[in-house]
């Protein structure tokens, strides 16, 4: 399973605007929503996903990456919008840090084991310091899509 095959090229943000834990959930949803992934209409219920499954634990996992996620019943296919904030944003980090990587990974109710592989995938390659540091210094999407296919590639 590779990251290219589920991740939104349409729903990366190079630069987060938002500062509060549930603003930049709304806004990284509302990129899935722009590029076409999910409906509008189910914007309301994915961001209360996503933020009851942040009151159970923080996803932020440390070394400045955070993974929000959820499973719904509206997701059709798995997705995934990539964010970025190169001043790092207070996502409750289990180490304290700010974040300033995030993938937000929605599935369909019924995936639990692609869901999970997907997170183990995303968790395994955002514990190199270098590709995070690579990530950190992208300012547009095509580098962060080239930096993750690059990624992919590798065989771990």
């Amino acid at each position: 399973m590779n990251i290219t095959d589920f991740l939104s090229k349409k729903a990366i943000i190079t630069d987060i605007k938002a500062t509060k834990k549930e603003d930049i959930i709304r806004e990284l949803v509302d990129a899935l929503i722009n590029a076409g992934e999910i409906e509008k209409k189910d914007r309301n219920k994915i961001v209360e996903l996503l933020i009851a499954r942040e009151s159970l634990g923080s996803t932020a996992i440390g070394q400045g990456v955070a993974i929000p996620h959820a499973k719904a019943d509206c997701i059709k296919k798995m997705v995934a919008g990539f964010g970025l904030s190169q001043k790092g944003l207070d996502f409750d980090s289990l180490d304290g840090e700010p974040v300033h990587i995030f993938f937000l990974l929605l599935a369909p109710q019924d995936s639990a084991g692609p869901h999970l592989k997907a997170l183990a995938k995303i968790a395994r390659l955002l514990r190199d310091k270098y590709f995070r540091d690579n990530l950190k210094s992208c300012k547009d999407e095509k580098s962060i899509i080239k930096i993750i296919a690059q990624e992919d590639e590798k065989k771990i």
